[in-house]
């Protein structure tokens, strides 16, 4: 396969996935098909068949590339951070990611959340994802000091991608300066 053949497979593949989170975001996990991505893309349904050989590919493929995106965010942040030590860096990168990044597509993230539930194989990449996290904030101190606030996060995402609530404007601030408090103190033992 050539180096054009392979960017235009890839480019179409992207064109899908764009696709599919675009009939999710309008009709959640239920109008998700082959056929409507088809329809949405621009392409037969051999076309998306093609390159996702069912509907359960085809969400694989969105969690995988939405936690990607969540990962090279969490990373760009630590970058800009400079070096941070230990579980504090993390935990300063990942509300510092979830300041950029709160609010930001909740239709799309919980059709994603709500179909991939649904696919056991696909909760499998957010656990790992969860792993890597709380195994980086293993050594903060107080001990569960870096769990605490992994699923204070966590908790604050999910409550607003789920609906359980609509916090945001001056209490999204309040909440992001407590948390970015106690990120900072991981590793110091200090409370926030």
């Amino acid at each position: 396969m050539t180096e054009r053949t392979r960017s235009r497979r890839d480019d179409r593949a992207q064109t899908i996935l764009d696709a599919a989170g675009a009939v999710l975001r309008r009709g959640g996990g239920r109008a998700l098909t082959i056929d409507a991505v088809a329809a949405q893309a621009g392409l037969s349904k051999g076309g998306v068949l093609h390159h996702y050989a069912s509907k359960d590919a085809l969400i694989l493929a969105l969690v995988a590339r939405k936690l990607e995106e969540l990962r090279a965010g969490i990373s760009a942040c630590e970058a800009e951070a400079g070096p941070q030590p230990g579980p504090a860096g993390l935990g300063l990168a990942m509300v510092a990611h979830l300041r950029e990044a709160y609010c930001e597509d909740d239709d799309f993230s919980r059709a994603l959340l709500i179909a991939a539930a649904e696919n056991p194989e696909a909760l499998a990449g957010y656990r790992a994802f969860v792993a890597e996290r709380l195994e980086r904030l293993a050594s903060a101190e107080p001990p569960g000091a870096g769990a605490m606030l992994f699923f204070a996060i966590l908790g604050l995402v999910m409550g607003r991608t789920l609906g359980f609530h609509d916090i945001g404007g001056a209490q999204a601030e309040a909440l992001f300066g407590a948390l970015e408090r106690a990120a900072g103190a991981l590793g110091t033992g200090a409370r926030p």
